[in-house]
């Protein structure tokens, strides 16, 4: 049966290759991209529905929501892969870090308001989170959220570390209600991924090193692809994070139950959106 996958940040890195393996075996794709033009190029090559929103402003990212409730009465699979390193210092129209928003904040604005067709569709919802999340350190959420005290790399670890949190909470509310939450690490691959981060990380990425030691778009997908096309309970379990198709060990802080209840309601409350506990 075809699934109807959305996957953000489709339109390069893991995203595009994710999207290609997917239309490949027959799934039903919508992409969603920042940018019109390569949003547009590789729908266009997929044949595949698409949506065009810049996450670093919230009133695109609840225009997506409300076209994709429109446009599909059910949604199987949720791909919140969009994000990457950016500027840490940035911050948004909204008034919030832009590493912070773009990585974090839109994607659980996202799934929070297609929560009614993620539930009625019993959906699977996979969050790309990265092994990055272990240099966190301790998380200071309202100086991240604001875009304070962060360098690059910091600001990084620490959206990361919110997406797994995410995960678990996600897991905790709605797996009752049929959906089934996940995250998983990608590995390092030569994407565009660092293209917005300082002058060092622009050069590493572009380096002849990291061209020669880091994974292909394609192997960075690899895991996306199987957690979307295989079955929660039977072949992964929900509420965890995966690492090369396997199950892996997060920090204490991402596994932190009270933690990620707590980071939850605060986050809804950035939002203006009524908590639930």
């Amino acid at each position: 049966m075809t699934k109807t996958i959305v996957i953000t940040g489709a339109s390069d890195g893991i995203g595009a290759a994710a999207a290609r393996e997917l239309v490949k075996q027959g799934e039903k794709v919508v992409i969603v991209g920042r940018s019109p033009e390569k949003t547009k190029k590789i729908a266009k090559e997929l044949g595949a529905d698409f949506f065009i929103a810049d996450f670093a402003r919230l009133s695109e990212v609840r225009r997506l929501a409300d076209g994709l409730k429109a446009k599909y009465k059910t949604i199987d699979v949720l791909a919140n892969n969009a994000g990457g390193m950016v500027d840490a210092k940035a911050v948004t129209e909204d008034g919030f870090g832009l590493a912070f928003q773009v990585n974090y904040l839109a994607p659980f604005l996202l799934t929070n308001i297609l929560l009614d067709t993620l539930i009625a569709s019993k959906a699977t919802v996979i969050n790309t989170s990265s092994m990055a999340h272990t240099g966190a350190g301790k998380l200071r959420f309202d100086e991240l959220s604001r875009g304070l005290k962060h360098s690059g790399w910091g600001a990084y670890a620490g959206v990361k570390l919110l997406n797994l949190l995410f995960t678990r909470e996600l897991h905790k509310q709605y797996a009752s209600k049929g959906i089934s939450t996940v995250a998983f690490h990608p590995g390092v691959v030569r994407t565009s991924f660092g293209s917005e981060g300082s002058s060092l990380v622009k050069w590493f990425y572009n380096s002849k090193l990291a061209k020669a030691v880091f994974l292909t778009p394609a192997q960075g997908a690899d895991t996306l692809v199987w957690l979307a096309t295989h079955s929660p309970k039977k072949d992964w379990k929900p509420g965890q994070y995966y690492i090369k198709r396997k199950l892996a060990k997060a920090t204490a802080t991402a596994m932190d139950a009270e933690l990620a209840t707590s980071i939850w309601n605060d986050t809804l409350k950035l939002l203006n959106m009524p908590t639930t506990r």
